[in-house]
């Protein structure tokens, strides 16, 4: 063992020198930048048949109290007595850094690996963090027995590797955090690495998959590791994306749709809208059909300046809370009138028409109705015809000749093809179409509802109102 802490150490300082010196420079970029509660972390790693055992060394803390959070699964957590000032500030249960001058602390401990290491296992948060604390650099040093042959993967950069006869060693460095580790035996390598991302496959891939790449535009230059095995479908890492069969289109959507994850809260809102936000960042429109759709509809309506505006906009959101509802906020004011194009793509299945919305309240009876809204088509005023109708007293449903509508003395049908509609038994020629079907939605013309169904409708600058005979 102390031949192999030997060559451990021998190797640290021949991988890292230069990488030593760069850290050192950034690290003093950023104590004169940036004075927030920032840190970085060096963290040595063991393989020990059967458990992890780690050592953690804290750099650039601040001088405030601290807590530790240790994984869950960690046992023995400790001090790693590296110098007489390296566990000063950790207090007697070990779960938190006192308040101190010491910048630079240490802490050590065991993760289990139940079975041992197993080829395609991913560890996941297996490190202690600090509570309310951004690592900005990492370093991360694995060592095994020289018989353990295999990859590693942090999702970090891989620095260098050397397989001696008493031990392997694997070297990652890089700016943020690192969570996970991947390991996977056999004949499974680093492919290519470029600032952004690292390449692991069992087979080489061909040139002209990294040639496509090189033109991607990725949203970060935070590094990620793409994984490619047969075994790794379903597995999901921190900073490691994981593809059985890989090809450019799939590296595109997966990487930029982490790095967008990672900048923006999407909550539940479908996938495409992410798409949709990311189509428009990366100035490349890509993902499912309706995203296509959608981001060429809303192209459409926007000038060069306006297009502009638009992703100015979206860069100002980045860490809020983004739905359909605030893309469509956005969208309005960009264009200076208002749509709910972005919500009713959500919430409909097909394809929904890029249509203007009117935004002013509207009143049946006295009574504000938020379920109805109002669209403007081709030069025509359109109601959402379920809730209108509902909220004047008719029931509505779809039947085998068109669309009923009824109370107790009067009843409708508008038929699917145009010309007429039925009134209580009796047919009616029309000119225009009184109920028009979009995006599987059924509207009622504005001039046909006040002629049809008795009502007064007035319009104020905020304000549609509609009263029903019996409040007239």
């Amino acid at each position: 063992m102390k031949i192999a802490v030997s060559i451990f150490s021998f190797l640290v300082v021949l991988i890292g020198t230069m990488l030593f010196v760069q850290y050192q420079v950034y690290s003093e970029q950023v104590d004169t930048v940036d004075k927030g509660y920032h840190y970085s972390q060096e963290i040595e790693i063991v393989y020990r048949g059967e458990s992890l055992d780690i050592r953690q060394h804290f750099k650039n803390l601040p001088t405030e109290e601290i807590a530790i959070q240790w994984p869950k699964n960690a046992v023995n957590p400790n001090c790693f007595l590296e110098s007489e000032h390296s566990c000063s500030r950790l207090n007697e249960d070990s779960i938190k850094f006192k308040a101190g001058e010491t910048r630079a602390q240490s802490i050590s401990y065991v993760i289990p690996l139940e079975n041992g290491l197993q080829s395609g296992k991913l560890m996941k948060n297996i490190f202690a963090t600090l509570n309310n604390g951004d690592v900005l650099f990492s370093t991360v040093h694995i060592t095994t027995d020289h018989d353990v042959e295999g990859q590693w993967v942090t999702g970090l950069p891989l620095i260098g590797e050397q397989q001696l006869s008493h031990v392997n060693y694997s070297m990652f460095s890089g700016k943020g955090p690192v969570k996970d580790i991947f390991w996977q035996s056999g004949n499974f390598d680093l492919q290519k690495q470029t600032d952004i991302l690292s390449v692991y496959s069992q087979e080489p891939l061909q040139a002209a998959f990294y040639d496509k790449l090189e033109q991607v535009n990725f949203l970060s230059e935070d590094h990620l590791a793409v994984i490619n095995g047969s075994n790794t479908d379903g597995l999901e890492g921190y900073r490691m994306l994981f593809l059985p069969d890989i090809t450019v289109a799939k590296v595109q959507q997966k990487v930029i749709i982490s790095q967008l994850e990672t900048s923006y809260q999407f909550g539940d809102s479908p996938h495409w809208i992410k798409e949709l936000v990311a189509s428009y960042l990366t100035g490349t429109v890509f993902g499912s059909e309706k995203t296509k759709e959608v981001a060429s509809t809303m192209t459409a309506q926007m000038t060069d300046q306006q297009l502009e505006d638009w992703n100015e906009r979206l860069i100002a959101l980045e860490g809020e809370k983004i739905n359909a509802k605030v893309l469509d906020e956005q969208l309005s004011a960009v264009l200076g009138a208002s749509t709910n194009f972005v919500t009713m793509n959500a919430a409909s299945k097909s394809f929904y028409p890029f249509l203007y919305i009117d935004s002013r309240e509207i009143f049946v009876n006295l009574h504000e109705q938020k379920d109805i809204h109002v669209i403007l088509k081709d030069g025509e005023v359109l109601y959402a015809a379920d809730a209108l109708l509902n909220a004047i007293g008719y029931q509505v449903e779809i039947g085998e000749n068109g669309y009923y509508v009824k109370s107790e003395t009067r009843a409708f049908r508008f038929p699917s093809e145009p010309g007429f509609y039925v009134f209580n038994q009796r047919r009616y020629n029309t000119v225009s179409t009184p109920v028009k079907i979009i995006a599987d939605q059924y509207y009622i013309e504005e001039s046909w509802l006040q002629r049809l169904f008795l009502i007064e409708l007035t319009k104020s600058d905020n304000r549609i109102t509609i009263k029903t005979s019996e409040e007239l």
